[in-house]
C-alpha cells in the first residue's frame, strides 16, 4: 500500500479479507471504499429526508402539490 503505513496485524487481516472475497488487496480496499461511500450517501440522504419528512410544512406543501394519500378506511370489528 503505497504511502500508508499499517501495522502487521491490520495487513494480516486485510489481506485475509482481500484472499476470501477472491481480489488482490488493492482492488479489495477500492471495493470497501466505494461500499463506505455508498453508505455515506446513503445516511446522508436518510437524514435529509427525515428532516424534509419531520416539517409539517414540506409535507403540506408536498400533499397540496401531489395529493394527500387516501385516508384509510376500516370497518369495525367485533374482538
Amino acid at each position: 500500500m503505497a504511502g500508508i503505513e499499517i501495522d502487521d496485524t491490520t495487513a494480516d487481516a486485510l489481506q485475509a479479507l482481500a484472499n476470501a472475497a477472491g481480489l488482490p488487496l488493492d482492488a479489495y480496499l477500492a471495493h470497501v471504499a466505494e461500499e463506505k461511500r455508498r453508505e455515506r450517501a446513503l445516511d446522508e440522504g436518510a437524514e435529509i429526508f427525515r428532516q424534509v419528512t419531520g416539517d409539517p410544512e414540506t409535507v403540506a406543501a408536498f400533499d397540496a402539490e401531489y395529493g394527500a394519500p387516501a385516508p384509510a378506511h376500516t370497518t369495525p370489528r367485533a374482538a
